[in-house]
């Protein structure tokens, strides 16, 4: 125990080497890029979440609250949570256009869940349409799987969570300064 007191002082005490005296170099800054860092707040059951970055907020709706399974009229809850939505819209909207965009999971193939995506995005859009202020330009598009939020496969096995937060409607638009 002594021993390796005496040789941890020892090296504490000793004092570091100093550079030799001609020894120079040029002092270069380390840049390194700063991710944009975004923010997300999810609702307790995991059937909305809203992001923000800058001015531009996001909100989205998973597609199981909004549509029946391969369906795209609204569902009667559908009308009430996008109600809330719209609220949010016009109490926090700068105005300009509010975007309106449908996803899907990785399930079908790619042209049906564009085509599903985008029905869904216009569901939306004709609903917030009555909601909002007659000044609102909206603009429906659907993505299909294109875009998901998480992965829908981890180590090559489906993730139905992930899958269900990738089905969803977002409702973006420019916040107020």
């Amino acid at each position: 125990m002594f021993r390796s007191l005496s040789v941890a002082l020892a090296l504490v005490l000793t004092p570091a080497p100093s550079p030799p005296a001609d020894a120079t170099g040029p002092v270069e800054d380390l840049v390194l890029p700063v991710e944009d860092i975004i923010g997300e707040v999810e609702s307790l059951d995991g059937t909305e979440s809203e992001s923000k970055q800058g001015r531009q907020v996001t909100v989205a709706v998973t597609s199981d609250v909004l549509f029946a399974l391969d369906k795209w009229q609204l569902t009667a809850k559908a009308r009430e949570r996008l109600g809330k939505v719209a609220e949010k819209v016009r109490a926090e909207g700068a105005g300009g256009v509010v975007k309106i965009e449908g996803h899907t999971d990785d399930q079908g193939t790619d042209s049906y869940n564009v085509t599903l995506s985008q029905r869904r995005a216009q569901a939306v859009e004709g609903e917030m349409r009555k909601l909002l202020a007659s000044g609102a330009t909206l603009q429906a598009q659907g993505y299909g799987e294109s875009r998901p939020k998480l992965p829908n496969l981890v180590d090559n096995k489906p993730v139905e969570k992930n899958r269900a937060k990738n089905r969803r409607v977002e409702i973006v638009f420019t916040a107020k300064q």
